[in-house]
Order: C-alpha cells, then sequence, then structure tokens
C-alpha cells in the first residue's frame, strides 16, 4: 500500500493523487479546447457556449488544485531523481516540472482575465462567481485569446515530452523514474 507522505524515493498517496487527477483534467481541457476551437461562433451555438462554460469552471478547478498541490509540495519532502541521470537530465527534468507549473498557473488565469474583458462571469460549479479581474475591453479579448491559447499549445509540448522521457525510462532505460509515480508500485 502506498503510504500518505513522499518517501525520498517515491511519491505518497497524496502527491500521486494530485498528479494524475490533475493530469486528467487538465487533458480533457486541452481536448475540449482543441475541440471547442473547430465549432463555429456564428449564431448562438448552445454546444460550443456550454463547452466553454465547462472549460471554465474546470480551468478554475486546476488553479484550486494547483494552489493545494503547491502547499503539499513545499511542506513534504520531494523524491530525489533516479542516481543514473546525467546533470543535462536532471536539469531538463525540472525544467519540464516548473514550465509545468507555470502553464497551470498561466493557462486558467489568461482564460479568467479573458472572461473579465468580454463581461462574462466565471463560476466555481455555480457555488460562487469569481470577481472580474479586468474592466471590460473589447481590444484585449483577441490578445488574450491568442496568449491563451499559444500557452495551450506549449502546453500540449510539455505534455508529449513528460510521457516520452517517462516512457523512455521505463522501457529503454528500466529505471524507476516512472514507478514513483505510481500508486502501489510494483516491486523490481
Amino acid at each position: 500500500m502506498t503510504p500518505i507522505d513522499n518517501t525520498t524515493d517515491h511519491f505518497g498517496a497524496i502527491a500521486i493523487l494530485f498528479h494524475w487527477s490533475m493530469a486528467l483534467i487538465i487533458i480533457g481541457l486541452v481536448g475540449m479546447g482543441l475541440y471547442m476551437v473547430t465549432l463555429p461562433d456564428v449564431g448562438f451555438n448552445t454546444k460550443k457556449i456550454m463547452l466553454i462554460l465547462y472549460h471554465k469552471e474546470f480551468g478554475m478547478l486546476v488553479l484550486v488544485l494547483l494552489a493545494a498541490r503547491l502547499a503539499w509540495r513545499v511542506t513534504h519532502i520531494l523524491p530525489q531523481l533516479v542516481v543514473c541521470l546525467p546533470d543535462w537530465q536532471k536539469l531538463a527534468a525540472r525544467f519540464v516540472h516548473l514550465s509545468f507549473y507555470a502553464l497551470m498557473f498561466a493557462l486558467p488565469m489568461t482564460g479568467w482575465l479573458m472572461s473579465s474583458v468580454a463581461g462574462i462571469p466565471v463560476s466555481l460549479f455555480g457555488l460562487f462567481t469569481l470577481p472580474d479581474l479586468l474592466p471590460r475591453d473589447d481590444y484585449l479579448f483577441p490578445r488574450l485569446i491568442d496568449v491563451h491559447k499559444w500557452l495551450g499549445y506549449a502546453l500540449i509540448l510539455f505534455i508529449f515530452v513528460h510521457v516520452a522521457a517517462a516512457f523512455r525510462h521505463h522501457f529503454v532505460f528500466k529505471d524507476d523514474t516512472l514507478r514513483r509515480i505510481l500508486p502501489n508500485p510494483p516491486s523490481r
């Protein structure tokens, strides 16, 4: 059974839950975002409007989970990278992880800013409405759409790099990199 807390060589149950639940939500948001942009803007497209509302609510959930995840991360030990990694791979791994954190913050924030300048409220699953961060601004709205879109493309790139590296470590190097973030890791 996976312990709650992290150890020096394995992530604990809470960190694993944060990792995999956020991964599923974020991949779902990416897929939803890519699909939404293919839908026409003309007229009253209720399907697109509903998808945008769900996209915003789950995006805000990512922001809430990110805050909880960061609080957990800074108050608990972080497992060490596998010993056999060359320095450049350790640096690359840290860069990708820090980039993920930056993107998990920047994407919901740019979405929230887009809604603010469009004058469209942002709700967190109907529990409460978030305040506007900026006043309505028709000039800024399309620019924020572009920023949000390009941040989304960067996130997709980092997801592919992250998954490819994890699979490479697991299947080629046969080290414990991937096993450390799996619940109940199989014994070697």
